[in-house]
């Protein structure tokens, strides 16, 4: 029963960890429109890539991946790094991209 347990709980886990298809990081660096426009270039080059936002004001980098599909967070930090910024943190959610672009709307309000 025990087992059982623990693999269901596991199955669980992992098929959460699967569907979580957005990445979010705050990026310290960016000051202007070029730094936005370059790290959404570079992002946009790795086949996992789905959407790329990224907001000056909050400082956030997200990414959707198409399913099934992932970027390492130290293939993130590397690509972010090496352009010249520094990455705080990166979050895996649940969020959709339309969620994060309503929430950016709203603040501008």
């Amino acid at each position: 029963m025990k087992t059982t347990l623990c693999l269901i709980t596991t199955l669980l886990l992992a098929s959460l960890t699967a569907q979580a298809s957005t990445i979010e990081m705050k990026v310290h660096g960016m000051v202007c429109g070029f730094c936005a426009q370059g790290i959404e270039k570079s992002l946009r080059k790795n086949p996992a890539t789905a959407e790329v936002i990224v907001n000056l004001e909050n400082k956030l980098v997200a990414v959707s991946t198409h399913e099934g599909k992932d970027i390492p967070d130290e293939e993130l930090r590397k690509l972010i790094t090496s352009a010249g910024y520094d990455v705080k943190e990166i979050a895996r959610t649940q969020r959709t991209m339309s969620e994060i672009k309503g929430e950016i709307l709203q603040a501008k309000e």
